[in-house]
């Protein structure tokens, strides 16, 4: 299997302002570039694009190329099972959206200290063994964003855990919350194949710091910022795919260039990235992905990840000397709306859910201190 997945979680859309309008003939086209070019694991899960993502996969794969031909990725999510048979409901729900018949990769989805017990409670690591038996899953694992310590005791209590995905990049390769390197450590001694989750960090790697940019493009001047971030992800022993979410046909193009052939990393360019990790860290105020898993059960509506996007660039900026950026207009553009950042009523679900650990309460009242003049 080539090493570059299709991450179906941030797809094109003809609304922006609407996760679940996807623009299909835009998908479709960039389904038959990756086909094309003999690349074949496709990623969904339940609640990606607005909870659209696994129907948009029925139309633009399933029912247009032959099952043999693709491999598809899904998950079973905690939130949305509270019981074994909705667990059974969810589950038959998803064969019918996808249009899939089985999967051949099935994921307990966003496994951390919180989530882990109620997966234990109906023994979900039980239960993908069985769809195994069945024929409607062929390979079981799990998507992962706790401690080394964690990931650890899963895989011995399950060593027929057949697979991990994990957050890997080289911004958050010594990072404390998501700790990239200890993970994957953690995947590599026990011998379990690595899928690789936001290799671009939600697309902060691919737009850099003037700074760090330089560094890449003394390099490698034709190289895309993405590039190496996927490049770092790909080169890493033991990991079989790196996901990439996708979301225009130049994105696909331009990993597709790279990744048809691919050559891992040498030392000297892991060091680059390094280099580059420590320039972005400096200037990164809030270390979102936009995953928007935060923005799903907010009863505010407030937009979080596009207030962090706005923020994180005007953090980059010298206000001193501009004063004011464009960003101050987004946001109230945003705001109206939806809700502003101050209207937070601190009630948690957010954080709950934030596979980063953000403190997104306090950063929103940053945010709002920031815009809300």
């Amino acid at each position: 299997m080539k090493k570059l997945g299709f991450g179906l979680m941030r797809l094109p859309q003809t609304d922006p302002n609407r996760a679940a309008a996807v623009d299909m003939e835009q998908l479709k086209q960039m389904v038959d570039l990756f086909m094309a070019k003999g690349f074949t694991y496709f990623d969904t899960a339940i609640m990606y694009n607005g909870f659209a993502s696994q129907r948009a996969v029925k139309e633009a794969l399933t029912d247009r190329y032959p099952r043999e031909s693709f491999t598809l990725a899904t998950k079973l999510h905690n939130a949305f099972f509270h019981s074994a048979q909705e667990r059974e409901k969810v589950f038959g729900d998803q064969l019918e959206q996808t249009g899939a018949g089985y999967f051949d990769y099935y994921l307990l989805h966003g496994i951390e200290a919180g989530s882990y017990p109620h997966y234990e409670k109906f023994d979900c690591f039980g239960w993908l063994q069985e769809q195994k038996a069945k024929g409607l899953v062929k390979h079981a694992g799990f998507s992962f964003h706790g401690s080394p310590e964690l990931l650890d005791e899963i895989l011995t209590k399950h060593p027929e855990t057949e697979f991990v995905q994990l957050q890997i990049n080289y911004l958050d390769w010594e990072s404390e919350w998501v700790q990239s390197r200890g993970v994957w450590e953690a995947a590599v001694r026990h011998k379990k194949p690595v899928i690789v989750m936001e290799p671009v960090k939600g697309g902060t790697l691919a737009q850099l710091p003037p700074e760090a940019e330089r560094l890449f493009r003394q390099k490698e001047p034709d190289r895309s910022a993405a590039s190496w971030a996927i490049r770092f992800a790909a080169s890493l022993p033991g990991v079989m795919v790196v996901l990439s979410g996708m979301s225009t046909v130049g994105q696909m193009e331009d990993n597709l260039a790279f990744m048809e052939n691919f050559v891992p990393l040498t030392e000297e360019e892991t060091a680059l990235t390094q280099q580059a990790a420590k320039i972005i860290n400096a200037q990164v105020a809030v270390p979102c992905t936009g995953c928007s898993y935060c923005t799903e059960g907010c009863p505010m509506r407030i937009p979080i990840p596009r207030y962090f996007s706005l923020y994180n660039e005007d953090m980059r900026e010298n206000l001193e000397e501009k004063g004011w950026t464009i960003n101050f207009t987004n946001y109230a553009r945003l705001a109206e709306r939806f809700s502003p950042a101050n209207a937070c009523i601190a009630c948690g679900r957010c954080e709950s859910v934030c596979p980063q650990h953000l403190p997104i309460i306090e950063k929103l009242k940053e945010v709002s201190a920031h815009y809300d003049r």
